[in-house]
């Protein structure tokens, strides 16, 4: 079956002959590809709705995978039990969400080899809580897709790793790599912050605009550190 190529980049971080819970599963899609295309060796599909699960539930009949793929009501990991899996999934989700997850489900975390992450938000806090919390994120991608962009990472248990505000925020495995993606965002990035300071420029006299000109300069200082990553013709202009 065809993914999307966000689904497509998750599905990818997986390990061959992994056994995999997908929570918010949606649609489906993912344990189907994992399944049809030979990568898993077992899948279970959760979700918190009912809704979501019937619609996976159909998709994977239809696919004639009923007997391949488990489907459980679950609230994050509540429903998977400790070793029974090895890798777990949560793409498409609040990173906000996806700390709640892990930290209500810490006894099977704990067992897993693998943790494959998207968060649609908050990723810097996602981070963070991971590398403050016994994880080591070993693997990031980022992908562009619709005008969008992706990031995504793989995640092992280990030790606490030094990192820089600009590394939370873009990805220290993406930024070692230097990866073009990546450097497409921050360059866009860094544009808009730079429009949005010359406009405030023009409003020199409100406290409410030199407030967020602050904020902005410091987004945009940010945006700069991450791309001199990628070499010298990078580097910090001033603005």
């Amino acid at each position: 079956m065809e993914l999307s190529k966000r689904l497509h980049a998750v599905a990818g971080l997986v390990t061959e002959g992994a056994s995999v819970a997908d929570i918010g599963t949606d649609h489906g899609y993912i344990p189907i590809y994992l399944i049809k295309e030979g990568i898993a060796s077992k899948v279970i599909a959760l979700d918190v709705k009912k809704g979501p699960l019937e619609r996976a539930r159909m998709h994977i009949i239809g696919y004639g995978l009923k007997d391949r793929i488990e489907i459980r009501l679950s609230d994050g990991l509540q429903e998977v039990k400790p070793g029974e899996v090895d890798t777990m999934i949560a793409a498409g989700m609040g990173g906000g969400l996806v700390i709640r997850i892990l930290q209500e489900g810490r006894k099977v975390a704990d067992q897993l080899s693998a943790l494959i992450l998207q968060p649609q938000s908050e990723i810097e806090k996602v981070r963070k809580y991971l590398n403050q919390s016994g994880f080591r994120i070993t693997e990031e991608k980022m992908v562009e897709e619709t005008g969008k962009y992706y990031p995504m990472m793989r995640v092992a248990h280990g030790e606490a790793e030094d990192y820089e505000e600009y590394e939370y925020l873009y990805g220290k495995r993406l930024l070692e790599k230097k990866d073009p993606v990546l450097k497409k965002y921050l360059l866009r990035e860094k544009e808009i912050r730079e429009s949005i300071l010359k406009q405030l420029a023009k409003h020199k006299d409100s406290q409410t605009a030199r407030d967020r000109e602050k904020t902005v300069r410091e987004e945009w200082r940010l945006v700069c550190l991450a791309l001199s990553c990628y070499g010298s013709e990078d580097g910090v202009d001033e603005v």
